[in-house]
């Protein structure tokens, strides 16, 4: 038996800052993100891959489809988080 993976981060009280992460890359992708509601993008990522990812049952969908819609959001977001860290490692340090 497999253990179902929790959707919250980690860090307690970090969903809004990666909800504010997603909206800001996603964005910059082009796409139609809702401030209230980040996680509707999915819809729109699946759209343009062609997976037929729905608001109800989504059993038939592979691995394979759900990985690509996830991986797409999820990539985005942690190479802006690596040029994020990237760039506060390359400033010089302030006293």
């Amino acid at each position: 038996m497999s253990k179902r993976h929790s959707k919250r981060p980690l860090i307690r009280g970090a969903e809004s800052g990666l909800d504010q992460l997603k909206i800001q890359v996603m964005k910059q992708q082009g796409y139609p993100v809702r401030k209230d509601r980040p996680d509707q993008v999915k819809y729109e990522v699946a759209k343009e891959l062609g997976v037929p990812l729905n608001t109800e049952y989504n059993g038939e969908l592979s691995s394979k489809q759900v990985g690509q819609v996830g991986g797409h959001i999820g990539g985005a977001m942690v190479r802006e988080m690596i040029r994020m860290a990237q760039e506060r490692l390359n400033k010089p340090e302030q006293k």
